[in-house]
């Protein structure tokens, strides 16, 4: 199973909305059972709240409920859980690289690297 952990400052935009996402695309391409995807935070400022209530409408008109998701901060063990650590951008990436310096399994990108933009 590949385990997929999206990035953001606060998680409550950005990354639920690359995770739900993500999740429905790999539900739609019928191989969601390879999967396991998850969001979280960079900072502790919202753990605890539900997704932002413009980005919650904009997965809803997409067909995709997230009310049970609440913003919760990355922890040390989430980089031996996960195979990918995806930021959102440059800010979350300097984060991460200061929580997770060695990062010696190259875990860490930002999410446009995968459509070949830095």
């Amino acid at each position: 199973m590949i385990k997929v952990l999206m990035i953001c400052h606060g998680n409550i935009c950005r990354s639920p909305m690359a995770e739900f996402i993500m999740k429905q695309m790999v539900e739609q391409r019928g191989i969601a059972d390879k999967f396991y995807i998850e969001s979280c935070a960079t900072s502790n400022e919202e753990v605890g709240n539900p997704v932002y209530p413009p980005a919650k409408q904009v997965l809803q008109s997409r067909g995709i409920n997230c009310s049970a998701k609440r913003a919760r901060r990355i922890t040390k063990g989430d980089y031996d859980r996960f195979d990918y650590i995806v930021c959102m951008d440059s800010n979350n990436l300097r984060n991460l690289k200061l929580m997770f310096p060695n990062d010696n399994g190259k875990k860490i990108s930002k999410i446009l690297s995968f459509a070949g933009i830095e």
